[in-house]
């Protein structure tokens, strides 16, 4: 259901937008609506979104959001990132509250992974 004035969609550039598909297919179990040769939603995985055909890149480093995901086995889940072909930019490390790595997808957009256990 959308609620009035609350974060609804959230927007990826991908310059493989075949390769990001497989990539979040393979990892996360996403399924994919194209909607024509540039762009691909994703629906039902906490929030909505989508990928652009694009030559630019989200990185936390330029300043751009950081997507984080929560994982109640944060090394099965790294294992599987680097399985499905993302590169681990920032391996498990603390923080206050938790744990968590970040990863490049295959377009190059920097998320990341969380967890309180462990």
């Amino acid at each position: 259901m959308n609620k009035h004035e609350k974060i609804n969609y959230v927007e990826y550039p991908a310059f493989d937008l075949l390769a990001t598909k497989a990539f979040f297919t393979e990892v996360f179990g996403w399924s994919f609506v194209d909607y024509g040769p540039n762009y691909t939603a994703f629906s039902n995985e906490g929030l909505d979104g989508g990928f652009y055909k694009s030559e630019l890149k989200s990185i936390s480093e330029s300043g751009s959001a950081l997507l984080v995901f929560y994982s109640s086995n944060l090394e099965q889940t790294l294992e599987k990132v680097k399985a499905g072909g993302g590169s681990i930019a920032q391996e498990i490390f603390s923080f206050p509250g938790g744990r968590r790595f970040h990863f490049l997808e295959p377009s190059g957009n920097e998320l990341a992974v969380w967890s309180d256990i462990g």
